[in-house]
């Protein structure tokens, strides 16, 4: 088994057991904002996150000038949030799932680098920005579709080359009265992205989906996220009722270090990458 000293990195004894827990064993992970600051996104409560109110799910549904604010914002960052690459810890996980080391990724991320980045068993708990949907008859757009439709609606809109991102992929303050909110061109019903906003609970179906990957695990690895978000919690709860080894690897204290067999504090894309280069093979 290659050590920390051997791969010339500083995190010393922690790293190094975070390596003898996983050994040998089919793990299942979990990521957060932490794991795509590297590519750009910032996450919402690391040092430096901007402070920012979120908009709620009730807000979205019940208000115009709501909606209009989320939409012109959202589309103003759209452009930089889907031009961010997948960075060497989203390459690290795929690399271990490639190998048979992992049983997947569940990421608590809108942002799709996981999947970009070749993992191919990914469950996205609080949805994607890829996609948006009609809340009317379900249709289902591409963003990418949907970001021409609004510049053509909306062709005064600038959408500048720089600006300051939010972990949503929007840019805030942001608001304009004359803003064309988009529709659903089948049935001229109310667009939603297809993810989880705050207040609003996750899909049933895709919890189960997470429970079931770590219930055929062997043992657990969570990645850049400060388990703030009851979800988090719960899948580390299963994991623990099963007694198996649960390593966090995140930079400052999380909600659940205490509760973790090895906690790792440092940033994600280079102790990712120390993993699959030292993690040896199955059996």
């Amino acid at each position: 088994m290659t050590t920390t000293t051997e791969l010339g990195l500083t995190a010393g004894p922690a790293l190094d057991a975070a390596i003898e827990a996983l050994s040998g064993r089919r793990v299942a992970v979990l990521t957060g904002a932490g794991v795509s600051t590297d590519s750009g996104i910032p996450d919402y409560r690391g040092q430096g996150a901007p402070v920012r109110t979120p908009m709620t799910v009730e807000q979205f549904l019940a208000s115009e000038s709501a909606r209009r604010r989320y939409w012109v914002g959202s589309h103003l960052g759209w452009r930089a949030f889907a031009a961010a690459e997948p960075n060497g810890g989203h390459r690290a996980l795929a690399a271990l799932e490639n190998r048979g080391l992992t049983t997947g990724v569940v990421t608590q991320n809108v942002d799709g680098l996981h999947v970009r980045a070749g993992s191919r068993r990914v469950v996205e708990l609080h949805g994607t920005m890829r996609r948006v949907f009609c809340t009317h008859c379900g249709q289902v757009f591409d963003r990418r579709d949907l970001a021409v439709r609004v510049e053509a609606d909306n062709p005064w809109i600038t959408v500048p080359d720089s600006v300051e991102l939010g972990p949503d992929g929007d840019v805030l303050p942001a608001s304009s009265e004359d803003f064309r909110v988009p529709a659903c061109s089948v049935c001229g019903g109310m667009l939603k992205p297809d993810v989880v906003f705050f207040g609003e609970f996750i899909p049933a179906e895709k919890f189960r989906e997470a429970e079931q990957l770590v219930q055929t695990s062997q043992a657990l690895l969570i990645a850049g996220s400060s388990l703030v978000v009851n979800s988090g919690i719960r899948l580390l709860e299963r994991a623990r009722r099963r007694r198996l080894p649960v390593v966090i690897v995140n930079r400052g204290a999380t909600r659940a270090d205490a509760r973790a067999t090895v906690k790792v504090d440092a940033g994600t894309s280079e102790m990712l990458q120390a993993l699959a280069a030292a993690l040896p093979p199955i059996g």
